[in-house]
C-alpha cells in the first residue's frame, strides 16, 4: 500500500475515513465499531481496514497488515460471521470468539473481532455477544458490518459508534476497477448496474462464479422480459441442486430490477422489474428459511414471467 493508513485504501467516503481516523489518533474511538452500508459499498473492506490501522497504526505497508486488509487469516483479528443456509450466526461461534479474546494479545494494539453481519445474530448469540462488549478485555475492538442500522438488533447497536458508507459515483467506481481490477468485465456496464458499489462490481470482475451468475441473471432477466416462463424455469432449474449458487442468482437478479427501475438503458421494462423484485425476494428469503430449492424457484420463475392478469405471456 502506498499509504500510512490502510482507511486510505478504501474509495470515496472521506468524511468517515477521516473521521475514523481522527478518532483512533487521538485514542478516543469506541470500542465497539458499527459500520453500515448496503452490500457491495465495501463494509467489509473498510473493517479489515480499520482493524490494521488499530493493531499496525501507521504501518499499512507491514506484511500482517496488508495481509488483514487482504482476509488472510490473522491472528490478531479474529472473524465471526453466518454460517449454514439461514446464514445466522451461531451461538457457539460466538461463545468461542469471546472466550479468545481473553487470551493474551499478540500485538501492541492489541486484538481486533470482526463481525461480518451483525444483522445474522439471532437473540441468543447478540445476548452471547453482550456478555463481552459491554466489558470488553483492554485493547480489543470490535467491528461489526450491517447493511442499515435498523437491521442490527437494539441491545447490539446501542452499545456501538455507528458509521456509514456509501456507494461512490460511477466514476470513481470506474477508475478504481480499472486500477485495481484488470481482466474480463465491461467496467461501465458494472458501475451502472452496481451503482457504485464497488465490491460488488470487483466480484464480478475478479470471480469467475460471480461472472457466471451475473450472466444467468441478467439472461434471467431478458426471460422475464419476453414472458418466456419455459426459458426462466430451465435456467433455474440449474440451480435446484445449488443453494448457495440459487441465493446469488436471485439476489443479482434483484440487482437487475433495482438497475432497471432507475435506468431505461437496462436489459427490463420498468414495470416488469418493479412486479418481478419482490418475488425474487420472497423466493431469496425462502431459500434462506430452508424451503425447497426447487419449488422456490420454479414458483419464482412462473410467477415471473406470467402477465399481471394471469397465465403465461404469449
Amino acid at each position: 500500500m502506498k499509504n500510512c493508513n490502510a482507511l486510505d485504501a478504501l474509495a470515496g467516503n472521506d468524511m468517515l475515513k477521516r473521521s475514523l481516523l481522527e478518532a483512533l489518533a487521538a485514542g478516543r474511538l469506541s470500542h465497539s465499531v458499527l459500520l453500515c452500508g448496503e452490500a457491495g459499498t465495501g463494509t467489509g473492506f473498510a473493517a479489515r481496514c480499520l482493524a490494521a490501522d488499530y493493531l499496525y497504526p501507521g504501518a499499512a505497508a507491514a506484511p500482517a497488515a496488508q495481509a488483514l486488509v487482504q482476509g488472510r487469516p490473522c491472528a490478531e483479528a479474529l472473524v465471526l460471521q453466518g454460517s449454514g443456509p439461514s446464514g445466522e450466526i451461531k451461538i457457539d461461534d460466538v461463545r468461542a470468539v469471546r472466550r479468545e479474546v481473553f487470551n493474551t494479545a499478540l500485538s501492541a494494539g492489541g486484538r481486533a473481532v470482526l463481525l461480518y453481519g451483525a444483522h445474522r445474530l439471532n437473540t441468543a448469540s447478540a445476548n452471547a455477544l453482550l456478555k463481552v462488549m459491554e466489558e470488553p478485555p483492554a485493547g480489543v475492538l470490535f467491528i461489526l458490518t450491517a447493511p442499515g442500522e435498523a437491521a442490527v438488533l437494539p441491545t447490539i447497536r446501542s452499545r456501538c459508534a455507528v458509521y456509514s458508507l456509501a456507494p461512490v459515483g460511477d466514476d470513481a467506481c470506474a477508475a478504481w476497477l480499472r486500477e485495481n481490477c484488470p481482466g474480463e468485465g465491461d467496467i461501465p456496464a458494472l458501475c451502472a448496474l452496481f451503482a457504485g458499489k464497488i465490491g460488488a462490481a470487483a466480484r464480478c470482475i475478479r470471480e469467475p462464479e460471480a461472472r457466471r451468475a451475473l450472466a444467468d441473471a441478467r439472461a434471467l432477466a431478458g426471460h422475464v422480459a419476453a414472458g418466456n416462463g419455459y426459458g426462466a424455469m430451465a435456467l433455474c432449474a440449474r440451480y435446484e441442486k445449488d443453494r448457495a449458487g440459487a441465493g446469488r442468482l436471485l439476489e443479482l437478479f434483484c440487482q437487475v430490477c433495482a438497475w432497471a427501475l432507475r435506468d431505461p438503458a437496462a436489459p427490463l421494462p420498468a414495470a416488469l422489474a418493479a412486479r418481478a423484485l419482490p418475488l425474487a425476494q420472497r423466493a431469496a428469503g425462502q431459500l434462506r428459511a430452508n424451503v425447497s430449492a426447487k419449488l422456490a424457484l420454479a414458483v419464482f420463475a412462473v410467477r415471473a414471467c406470467a402477465p399481471a392478469g394471469g397465465g403465461p405471456r404469449a
